[in-house]
C-alpha cells in the first residue's frame, strides 16, 4: 500500500506516518496539496496530513482541502512535538532561521528572547529547512526541526527543546476516498464525527439553528471552526467534530435535520483518536 504524507524524509509528518503505517510505503510531497492531490488522482491509496496543533491552532491549508476534495478523514493520531535549533557543522553561528511557518510560530518566544536580531524564512517544512541548511554549508542559516532531521542530515543540535510550550502536540488525520474506519495499536481517547456544514445564504439565524440540531440531542461538540469559501466576505463553511459514539439513529437524524434546514453537509467519516506515547 502507498501511503502519502508531507515530506520530505524526517518531518513530524512522516513519523507520524511511520507509526501509522509501519510496513507500508512512504511517498513523500512537497506540500499538503500534494498530499491531497496523490490521493485524488490514484497515485496512492492514503495520505497522512498535519490537522491541528495544541500551540497554533487548525493548519488552515489542511481544512480548505477536506472541504474542496472528496476524501473522507479515517483516523487521527496525537503526537508530541519538540522542536531544536540545528546548524550545519562546519559553521559557528548563522544569520537566519530556516522553517515551517508553524514550527516558527511554536518557537516564537525562544527566538526572540535568545536571537531577536536574527530574521526567521517559512519554508515548506521542518524536514526540508535542515534538509537545505545541510546542502548549503557556505550560508550562514540555522533550522528548527526534529532529532530525526538533524541525525539525517547530519547537523549539529545548538538548542534542545525550544517550543515555547512543553505541552505542544500535533494531529494528524489518514484521509483517502473511502470511509474506512482505521483502527490503530495506540491508546485511544475518544470517538468522533466530523462534518463540514454550509449554510445557505442570507438565512437568518442559520448557525444557531445547526448548534442547536445537536444541543437538543445532547451531542457534545469538542469543535467548531469557521472558514472563509473564498467567494466573497461573509461567505464560510463550518467544520465540526462531534464527540461520542456514532448512534446509527440519533447520529444520521442530525445529519438528516442539517439537510432538512437547507444547510449543504459533507461528511467526513466517524474515527478513532488515539494518543503516540514514546
Amino acid at each position: 500500500m502507498k501511503i502519502a504524507y508531507l515530506g520530505p524524509q524526517a518531518s513530524f509528518t512522516q513519523l507520524a506516518a511511520s507509526q501509522i503505517f509501519p510496513d507500508e510505503d512512504l511517498i513523500p510531497q512537497s506540500s499538503i496539496l500534494d498530499c491531497f492531490n496523490a490521493v485524488k488522482n490514484n497515485e496512492v491509496d492514503k495520505a497522512v496530513v498535519p490537522l491541528e496543533n495544541s500551540i497554533e491552532g487548525t493548519v488552515s491549508m489542511t481544512l480548505d482541502y477536506l472541504y474542496s476534495f472528496d476524501v473522507f478523514i479515517e483516523t487521527e493520531l496525537v503526537m508530541p512535538i519538540a522542536h531544536h535549533l540545528m546548524i550545519h557543522p562546519q559553521n559557528s553561528d548563522f544569520e537566519k532561521i530556516i522553517s515551517h511557518p508553524q514550527a516558527l510560530a511554536q518557537t516564537y518566544h525562544f527566538r526572540t528572547d535568545n536571537y531577536p536580531e536574527i530574521p526567521p524564512q517559512d519554508f515548506n517544512s521542518t524536514a526540508a529547512s535542515a534538509k537545505l541548511v545541510s546542502e548549503n554549508p557556505t550560508e550562514k542559516w540555522a533550522a528548527v526541526a526534529n532529532r530525526s532531521a538533524a541525525k539525517l542530515y547530519g547537523l549539529k543540535i545548538i538548542h534542545k527543546n525550544i517550543q515555547d510550550f512543553e505541552q505542544n502536540h500535533t494531529k494528524f488525520v489518514v484521509i483517502s476516498k473511502s470511509k474506512d474506519d482505521l483502527k490503530l495499536n495506540f491508546q485511544k481517547t475518544s470517538e468522533k464525527t466530523s462534518l463540514i456544514i454550509t449554510l445557505p445564504e442570507d438565512f437568518a439565524g442559520g448557525l444557531h439553528q445547526v448548534l442547536s440540531v445537536f444541543a437538543w440531542r445532547k451531542m457534545n461538540l469538542s469543535k467548531i471552526e469557521s472558514r472563509t469559501l473564498k467567494t466573497g466576505l461573509g461567505n464560510y463553511f463550518f467544520f465540526i467534530n462531534v464527540d461520542s459514539e456514532w448512534h446509527p439513529i440519533l447520529s444520521q437524524n442530525a445529519i438528516d435535520e442539517l439537510i432538512a434546514l437547507k444547510a449543504n453537509v459533507k461528511f467526513l467519516g466517524h474515527y478513532d483518536e488515539y494518543i503516540f506515547i514514546e
